[in-house]
């Protein structure tokens, strides 16, 4: 496979049906913020922690299907989509996580470990990744699913944040207002 091909240099980009968009579309913008979040996961990982690492990895296969539902118009039968399984997975690894915290009592400061503040830092590039797919679904069909995922993988992002700092014993630390 040719890394480049050309075809995007006037600033036109392929969808998945092979229509062309602009690289600046709502489209575009969404399964771009997923691969930029995508990318920083990538950067959290190894944790050290290995069942963290395995949620991890799973989550960057999912956000690879986010990245095909968005990309297509118009999805076929036989066509990677986002479905309630996914999120499932997700809610079972909250779960499972804040099994091993401390209850929340209070907003707390992004950061910590290197793994635990480049998971928060993935949280809120999932966060703007959401507002793309919300704006996307404004005026286009989108998998409301794959919005679902986005919102439950922010969530998940914070609680595998927070058990990286904790099992690092990294203290939270709470805004001072």
């Amino acid at each position: 496979m040719k890394i480049y091909t050309g075809r995007g240099d006037e600033g036109m980009t392929d969808l998945r049906d092979m229509s062309r968009v602009s690289k600046t579309s709502p489209r575009i913008e969404a399964y771009g913020t997923v691969d930029e979040a995508n990318a920083l996961i990538g950067t959290a990982r190894p944790t050290g922690y290995d069942d963290i690492d395995e949620t991890l990895q799973d989550v960057q296969n999912h956000l690879h299907i986010v990245q095909a539902d968005f990309a297509n118009p118009t999805p076929e039968d036989d066509d990677p989509v986002v479905n309630t399984a996914h999120v499932d997975e997700l809610e079972d690894a909250i779960d499972e996580a804040e099994e091993e915290l401390d209850p929340l009592e209070s907003f707390i400061l992004p950061g910590g470990s290197d793994a635990g503040a480049t998971l928060h830092h993935a949280r809120a590039v999932v966060r703007r990744a959401e507002r793309r797919a919300v704006d996307l679904a404004a005026d286009n069909p989108v998998n409301g699913e794959a919005i679902r995922y986005l919102n439950r993988l922010s969530d998940a992002l914070f609680v595998l944040a927070r058990l990286v700092n904790a099992r690092e014993d990294v203290p939270e630390e709470s805004p001072t207002y």
